[in-house]
């Protein structure tokens, strides 16, 4: 058996695809202390900076002394407490919905989400880019599903208009992870209401960081409180502490109590992670500069990865990928920018397809703008010291991952 496992490793070795965890000493910042050296953190989703202020730290160490460690329960059983409720009713005002409800992470959300809606006798359509747990989602769906090409709404339309089922939900991530680019949303809300279908959209990059005051690309787009609409985000990225949270209409939220697996079988998120939550969202309100500045920042980033010849065209948000191809080479540039104090992750299959591996960089509020250039600069002699000059990088391909 033992052997079996090691013959595993070592295909993923000899493939470029063997991954290890990295040790960060400390609070999240924009530089840190990594496997025992300072670097320049560029791959965190940390995007405001709220992980380590103050007021979040405090605000969930009194959680805790408050109403315990955990909750001892799922919130169907014993588990559900005022704060649960609270930071319910917050989210739910601050997207814009009807109601709110509680998921223990992101990808638990896009699990119970997309399997309580995408029933038996459901055609479920999915982006060929979206992130691997809405994929997850797809999969544990009974229902059937269909992948549209990248932000392609006329192949969508034609796949609703060929399904069979008399029920459809389609499926998409707002601001794309490893791509930085933003769903044609106002096209998808458009076609998915006259179809009589509903549309989920995961806003796991774009809460705190798109949209106005950072309530989302949803909001962007003037689609926030649509009653089709259901928006997926988390408190684990932007608002700087752990969990997720569906915002959609009475009806769904009813629906996703009583069918969606990971709400009803979990125990229910720490009174920690919600305290420090609610504290970062009201950080947000108070100060939406936050938002302005992460959206200077990302535009200086791209403009001096840009200077070095790097191709960044793709993106129009805090997430800029740098698309090397081979994964080898991908692990060398990293490797290359982290022995010259800049940790800007590899990121290769099967997060993103074949051949398309990347560093993908994001940029948080609080890096200056020195820190900026600092990074591209370093990442432009990491790519030639690994043999690519700047520029040489691929174009993402549009093909579905593999894990559909």
């Amino acid at each position: 058996m033992s052997a079996e496992i090691e013959q595993r490793l070592a295909e993923l070795e000899a493939a470029g695809l063997r991954r290890r965890t990295r040790l960060v000493g400390g609070p999240q910042g924009p530089r840190v202390v990594l496997d025992g050296r300072p670097v320049l953190l560029l791959c965190s989703n940390n995007y405001l900076g709220l992980a380590g202020h103050p007021r979040v730290r405090e605000a969930a160490a009194d959680a805790a002394m408050r109403w315990g460690a955990g909750t001892g329960g799922s919130r169907l059983v014993s588990g559900n407490m005022t704060i649960h409720q609270r930071l319910e009713e917050r989210l739910a005002a601050f997207k814009g919905s009807e109601r709110a409800l509680l998921f223990g992470s992101g990808y638990l959300a896009n699990l119970g989400v997309i399997g309580a809606l995408g029933e038996a006798g459901t055609l479920v359509c999915s982006d060929e880019l979206n992130h691997a747990s809405i994929v997850d989602g797809c999969r544990l769906a009974r229902g059937r599903t269909a992948v549209y090409a990248h932000g392609d709404v006329e192949h969508l339309r034609r796949l609703l208009d060929q399904a069979p089922e008399p029920h459809a939900v389609v499926v998409t991530d707002s601001v794309f992870s490893m791509d930085g680019d933003v769903a044609p949303l106002e096209e998808l809300a458009a076609l998915t209401r006259s179809r009589g279908a509903r549309l989920v959209v995961d806003e796991a990059h774009a809460t705190g960081c798109v949209g106005p005051g950072g309530r989302g690309a949803v909001a962007e787009a003037g689609l926030d409180g649509e009653e089709h609409v259901v928006v997926v985000g988390t408190l684990g990225k932007a608002l700087g502490a752990y969990g997720a949270f569906a915002a959609c209409s009475a009806a769904v939220r009813e629906l996703l109590v009583n069918t969606a697996r990971p709400f009803i079988f979990s125990t229910a998120p720490p009174p920690s992670a919600l305290a420090g939550a609610q504290a970062a969202l009201e950080l947000l309100e108070e100060q939406p500069e936050r938002v302005d500045r992460l959206r200077d920042n990302a535009r200086t980033l791209r403009d001096e990865l840009a200077r070095e010849g790097f191709d960044v065209e793709g993106s129009t948000t805090q997430i800029v990928p740098l698309v090397i191809g081979e994964a080898a080479q991908a692990m060398a540039i990293c490797e290359a920018a982290l022995e010259r104090g800049v940790f800007a992750q590899a990121i290769r299959p099967p997060t993103v397809p074949a051949g398309t591996s990347r560093l993908r960089l994001t940029v948080m509020a609080s890096h200056t703008a020195e820190d900026l250039r600092e990074a591209a600069r370093t990442l432009g002699r990491a790519a030639q010291e690994a043999g690519l000059r700047p520029g040489e990088g691929i174009p993402v391909v549009a093909a579905a991952p593999s894990y559909y």
